[in-house]
């Protein structure tokens, strides 16, 4: 079935399609970026390269630059010579002394891009097979259905790890059943996060009589079943790595496999965060998985997951004590109220096993729909059905799109930008990161969700410091430049915001909008701009605030999420981009 389905899906008119838009997403983004050096004619781009022979070559494309940050777009194929350019790696090897990147780092990224045509061409093709009634599904459905994956990101889908017959097993767009394997971990190599809401019985109790079993297990083995913690792993995460990692622990009894969990349980948008098909209100369980995706590893990091639960107590605290978040806008902060890390003193071995075995147990969004709501993922607001029908189109029509825009806007924007100005806090609040609530299409509120290592801060700006937790630091093993929670550098916070959730987020739909429903991207804009002035106008009191977190600022900081995988990590590489909202709001 694996390989008719992959021959299918290569010979398929969708695999044009997944073709240029790797191609165009590539090349939008080194431009965009300044990685790439052109000739300019006007809207027309010319490269110059060399072929294996040494002879020369050039490839062409048309682009504009977008209102929204001066994001490059793309407004024909990439040709090579006269002819349409087929192949990514080709163009990478033939430019590549036009490219700002080291000839180690092009390679890897080379193979990220091609595994990313690949599994992305398969997606599509069993996309257009399913034909899935976007407009009908509900919320689990859509996680598997909507399949575009990041929209700027050249390497979307790229899912390092996974082999074709992984990727239709586990990739949520194939929608197929996954079943978590449980083990016991003895206590002395484990870490544990609990919220304050949780109690001792809080994973039995998910597990129903398995779980009387597993300790029956544990027992027969002569173990004391109090002195282990129960932690599930995903079964590609056992096979891969944790059998072969962790075998000395396996050895040693630390660690006993007990059996697969008694449901079926659907990977969602992320891979690795499975969501319980036969029990939706069970939580979702967010797994370790040693795969890279959109050049990102997906492990799970112990001092994040220690940091999970204090993180999901505070804003819970935060939102709770804020008259206008709690009784007004009502945002939905999906808990991650257990995290299980086991972290072995490994020594040399330490590399292989941070991160690689772990949970972080966040609550169900089923818990919180009220009767007459529904839920779509962000993702799914710049998703089409397969005839090219935006799922919005009919939530637009029947409010026009600017009324549709402004609801959307109080109900997700204001939440955010609230949290930032009022309390000092930002989430990276990227289109996997939220989810909207609607009536008939008609936003009413937002869900917010992973904040292990998904918010930004300095305290010395925080509204109320006493109230924010002590945090576990990142461990000398395991610094990254590009992920920290606590800063001393105020700009960093407001940029994280801008960033994830304005640049990529906003900007996203701005553009969507302008191409699909006729809503220029300057009136989008203008259209934010005129509900945070409203909101900044309601609260006066919180000037100085607004002015220390200043969401119309000129320029942003963003990250150059192309550049960073061409380049060794040295550095924090980030680019100024105009914003938007400053431009609109000086007209």
């Amino acid at each position: 079935m694996t390989a008719e389905l992959v021959h299918a899906a290569l010979t398929a008119p969708s695999f044009q399609n997944v073709r240029r838009r790797v191609f165009r997403q590539l090349v939008e983004s080194l431009v965009y970026e300044g990685a790439l050096k052109t000739r300019q004619d006007g809207d027309e781009h010319f490269v110059d390269g060399a072929d294996a022979a040494g002879a020369g070559v050039c490839y062409s494309f048309r682009a504009v630059r977008r209102f929204g940050f001066d994001r490059v777009g793309l407004t024909s194929v990439v040709r090579r010579g006269d002819v349409e350019a087929e192949s990514v790696a080709l163009f990478l090897a033939e430019v590549r002394d036009s490219l700002d990147a080291d000839a180690e780092h092009l390679t890897g990224f080379a193979r990220e891009l091609a595994e990313t045509l690949f599994k992305d061409a398969l997606s599509e093709h069993v996309r257009t097979e399913r034909r899935t009634a976007l407009s009908t599904a509900d919320y689990d459905t859509l996680e598997s259905a909507i399949t575009d994956g990041h929209r700027y990101h050249p390497t979307y889908k790229s899912r390092l790890g996974f082999d074709a017959a992984d990727n239709i097993a586990f990739g949520p767009e194939f929608a197929n059943p996954v079943r978590p394997l449980w083990l016991a971990a003895h206590r002395r190599i484990t870490e544990i996060s609990a919220s304050a809401s949780v109690d001792d019985q809080y994973v039995a109790g998910q597990l129903g009589p398995a779980a009387v079993e597993f300790h029956r297990r544990i027992a027969e083995l002569g173990h004391d079943p109090g002195d282990y913690v129960l932690v599930p792993v995903h079964p590609w995460q056992w096979r891969e790595r944790i059998a072969r990692a962790f075998s000395d622990q396996l050895g040693q009894g630390e660690l006993i496999p007990l059996g697969t969990d008694p449901d079926d349980f659907g990977a969602q948008q992320s891979i690795r965060t499975l969501a319980c098909w036969d029990d939706p209100q069970r939580p979702y369980l967010k797994l370790s998985m040693s795969i890279v995706n959109t050049s990102t590893s997906r492990g799970l990091a112990a001092h994040t997951v220690r940091n999970a639960a204090r993180i999901t107590d505070w804003l819970r605290q935060v939102v709770a004590g804020d008259d206008y978040l709690r009784d007004e806008l009502r945002p939905v902060l999906l808990g991650e109220d257990l995290g299980v890390a086991v972290t072995p003193e490994s020594g040399l071995l330490q590399a292989d096993t941070y991160g690689a075995l772990a949970c972080i147990w966040r609550e169900s969004l089923h818990r919180h729909l009220e009767p007459g709501e529904r839920a779509v993922p962000f993702t799914g607001l710049t998703a089409c059905h397969v005839d090219g029908t935006p799922l919005i189109d009919p939530w637009v029509r029947e409010l026009g799109v600017e009324e549709w825009v402004r609801r959307l806007v109080r109900v997700s924007v204001l939440p955010l930008v609230h949290l930032l100005c009022r309390h000092g806090i930002a989430l990276e609040s990227h289109a996997q990161n939220m989810v909207l609530v609607h009536e008939n299409g008609t936003p009413t509120r937002v869900v917010l969700k992973d904040f292990h290592d998904g918010v930004r801060f300095s305290r010395a700006h925080l509204a109320e410091p006493q109230r924010c937790p002590e945090l576990a630091g990142t461990p000398a093993h395991h610094q990254n430049r590009n992920s920290f929670v606590e800063t001393g550098e105020l700009g960093l916070v407001t940029d994280f915001l801008l960033d994830a959730f304005f640049f990529i987020n906003l900007g996203e739909l701005a553009i969507f909008l302008a191409d699909r429903c006729d809503l220029d991207e300057r009136r989008f804009w203008r259209l934010v701009r005129d509900e945070i002035r409203a909101y900044q106008q309601r609260f006066g009191e919180l000037a100085d605030r607004f002015a220390l977190f200043d969401v119309f600022t000129p320029t942003i900081e963003v990250e150059k999420l192309t550049t960073r995988r061409l380049l060794p990590d040295t550095e924090l590489r980030l680019h100024t981009v105009p914003n938007p909202l400053a431009e609109v709001d000086r007209c």
